[in-house]
């Protein structure tokens, strides 16, 4: 902390401070209490809890699936499209336009998702109208 900011919390009205610039800002803020430390709160925090068994067995399957599904489409996009469409690899896979069509389709439904849930999130912290 540098030492007028620290002068500041200690006691704004002893802070020296020139009468231009950048430093009239900073004392308007000292005045104004922008930097006052807040103190200490007498709530407690909780201790952090480990993972159980099953948060760290459903946070696996989900890497796994991610890595699986990651590397399906790598090699449906990337690799495919330079072999012969007679190879036997060619068998399990869909055709070329689903790899544009399913991501798109993914995207949609993930936005529609996220604005669900914020149009939840702030339908539940509505304020009520004031009546006159």
């Amino acid at each position: 902390m540098s030492f007028a900011l620290s002068r500041c919390i200690a006691d704004p009205k002893t802070t020296p401070v020139p009468q231009q610039g950048a430093a009239e800002t900073f004392r308007s803020f000292c005045s104004a209490g922008y930097f006052y430390r807040k103190k200490n709160s007498s709530r407690k925090r909780q201790p952090a809890k480990m993972a159980t068994g099953v948060d760290q067995a459903v946070g696996m399957s989900l890497v796994v699936f991610s890595l699986l599904l990651f590397a399906y489409y790598s090699v449906w996009v990337i690799i495919l499209p330079f072999m012969d469409s007679d190879h036997i690899l060619h068998t399990y896979f869909l055709p070329r336009e689903y790899s544009v069509i399913l991501p798109g389709i993914a995207a949609v439904i993930l936005l529609l998702c996220i604005g669900a849930f914020t149009a939840v999130i702030m339908w539940k912290n509505r304020k009520p109208k004031k009546v006159d």
